[in-house]
């Protein structure tokens, strides 16, 4: 759907409902859930909301996940946390025209609503959609096309909902949930991982789930209203594909990795025996995880999103390498070269009490390169010991 953004946009100014329109009894108001997509951010699925009304000859997708690549200012906002994503409202069947394109299986689930209900929800939309309301700044874990529809069905039902937890099956954290949607050995579960700190580790509440199109949909499936009727009055399949299997990338993350521990390993191995340094790979080892550790601290301090604060990634992207990177290219070392490399071997014995205490996950495609940088920081503390 999002591939027809400029398409969409148009087809929007076609349509301009006056506050005064009425549903009419015959009108459903539906949950359209999307399987996931090929690419990165359709991995997750996709949630919309889907007005249908035959006596006014309505059928109209409200979609929250609408963005636009080609904004000039997309990607500094998106570096910077401020992802302005828009709700748009088209003709249902070029959405699921473009699903059964994609190949994405689409399920609906009609909303268990009384008449006056369903006004409320569709006014709500069509106030929501109007130029000025329409944007809004998107968080993939707290914000996003999924979480919109569970907050307005709150708002429209009020303590009338009972939205139930009966689809945990087991406590996950969200970082869990998101590695099972995209697979963890992969480079764009590699650098989401590596960019966002550990507000992602903490088990998350059944609110937090539906964060995931999935387990709104499995939440709806079992939630009821005060009544004690079901929230959902039916489900229907309307296209039926498989859903497309998680691999990982080939060359995968931690393949490469384990290749770069084998050649740094066999460097240093041969600088031992010789005596000597290799100072061009120190300098790359050293520049890289400076510069993704400045990379961090900037997300982390500079930027708008929620889940970049306490990385403890930094511990092996340690920002100062960007700087000391420089002084081991001189032909004398300095004294406190020492001291430094002490420092990042503590620090990268850390990393596993982080982990295994729960305070923060790490991917474990990143394992091979943390034992690399440990083997050569202990090579480059010894040698600068003997200096």
């Amino acid at each position: 759907m999002l591939k027809k953004y400029v398409l969409l946009l148009l087809l929007v100014s076609q349509f301009n409902f006056a506050q005064t329109v009425q549903l009419s009894v015959y009108s459903e108001i539906s949950i359209v859930t999307s399987g996931p997509g090929v690419n990165l951010y359709e991995k997750f699925g996709h949630t919309a909301i889907r007005v249908k009304d035959p006596v006014l000859n309505l059928d109209l997708l409200y979609n929250y996940g609408i963005f636009d690549f080609n904004d000039p200012n997309f990607y500094a906002n998106f570096v910077r946390g401020f992802m302005k994503y828009k709700l748009a409202r088209y003709p249902f069947h070029y959405a699921l025209k473009s699903a059964q394109q994609d190949e994405r299986w689409v399920k609906q689930q009609v909303l268990n609503l009384n008449i006056k209900e369903r006004n409320e929800f569709f006014q709500f939309l069509e106030q929501n959609v109007k130029p000025e309301n329409a944007s809004y700044f998107y968080d993939p874990f707290f914000d996003n096309c999924a979480t919109r529809p569970r907050d307005i069905t709150k708002s429209i039902l009020k303590e009338k909902l009972n939205l139930s937890e009966g689809f945990i099956t087991e406590d996950k954290s969200i970082r869990t949930l998101m590695n099972e949607k995209i697979h963890p050995n992969s480079w764009g579960s590699f650098g989401i991982n590596i960019a966002l700190g550990n507000r992602l580790d903490k088990i998350a509440s059944a609110e937090e789930y539906l964060y995931l199109p999935e387990y709104l949909y499995e939440a709806y499936e079992v939630s009821k209203i005060s009544n004690g009727e079901s929230l959902i009055k039916k489900t229907e399949t309307l296209l039926d594909f498989e859903t497309k299997s998680v691999n990982a990338d080939f060359p995968s993350p931690l393949l490469v990795f384990t290749l770069l521990l084998i050649i740094v390993a066999i460097i240093t191995y041969k600088d031992y025996k010789k005596k000597k340094q290799t100072k061009i790979l120190d300098f790359i080892l050293l520049f890289s995880t400076g510069l993704v550790g400045v990379l961090i601290v900037f997300l982390w301090f500079f930027t708008n999103h929620s889940t970049a604060p306490n990385n403890f990634n930094f511990l092996w992207a340690f920002a100062p390498n960007f700087v000391v990177s420089f002084f081991l290219l001189g032909k004398t070392q300095k004294t406190w070269i020492k001291k430094y490399f002490l420092i990042l071997i503590i620090l990268l014995a850390l990393i596993p009490i982080i982990h295994f205490t729960g305070i923060q996950k790490f991917t474990y495609s990143i394992i091979p390169f943390i034992a690399l940088l440990f083997l050569r920081y202990l090579f480059l503390y010894k040698i600068s010991t003997q200096k």
